[in-house]
């Protein structure tokens, strides 16, 4: 039931409310965050961001919890990736030598090479994510929404039982 009520709210979310901008951004730091390991510097300090900023929180959360089974499946890549950087490029030695020796660097844990692999693939990607969860909201406010409502599985979700019995629950909440 968790799941079903993180997807609804983001639902409600693309539909109205928020600026596309918003629910973009929120989207961007939780695709960050949950690329990452969490228990960072970075990591936390992004959370606490994310509830800072004037953003959707909706969105961040379905993110992070995206990114975060798509980022255990791509803890191999992240290493490799984050190994090529540390032990790799003898130009960054002295670099890393030096972030290590200062004393709230290796709170990021960047010596770690899934950390390093993911933030550098996060940062790298993170603003054509916020692009095209943009665009995505803009076409789903324009007309995608009224096509998905038509599609078989949709019609088949929200006619069971379950999906009903979901949204009494969910009124009933909402009505304390």
């Amino acid at each position: 039931m968790f799941w079903l009520k993180i997807i609804s709210k983001f639902i409600k979310v693309l539909r109205a409310g928020e600026t596309p901008r918003q629910i973009a951004a929120g989207f961007s730091f939780g695709f960050l965050i949950g690329l990452m390991p969490f228990w960072t510097l970075q990591g936390i300090v992004l959370f606490f961001l994310l509830f800072l900023f004037n953003i959707n929180l909706a969105a961040g959360t379905l993110a992070i919890l995206l990114c975060s089974i798509f980022a255990y499946l791509l803890d191999p890549l992240f290493h490799h990736l984050g190994y090529l950087v540390l032990a790799q490029v003898p130009s960054l030695f002295g670099l890393w030598e030096n972030l290590y020796n200062l004393p709230i660097a290796p709170l990021t844990r960047f010596n770690n090479t899934v950390v390093m692999g993911s933030l550098l693939t996060g940062l790298i990607l993170v603003f054509p994510v916020f692009l095209g969860m943009k665009k995505f909201v803009i076409a789903y406010r324009s007309g995608l929404e009224a096509r998905i409502k038509k599609w078989k599985i949709v019609q088949i979700i929200t006619g069971s039982k379950l999906f009903h019995w979901y949204e009494k629950i969910r009124d009933l909440g909402g009505a304390l």
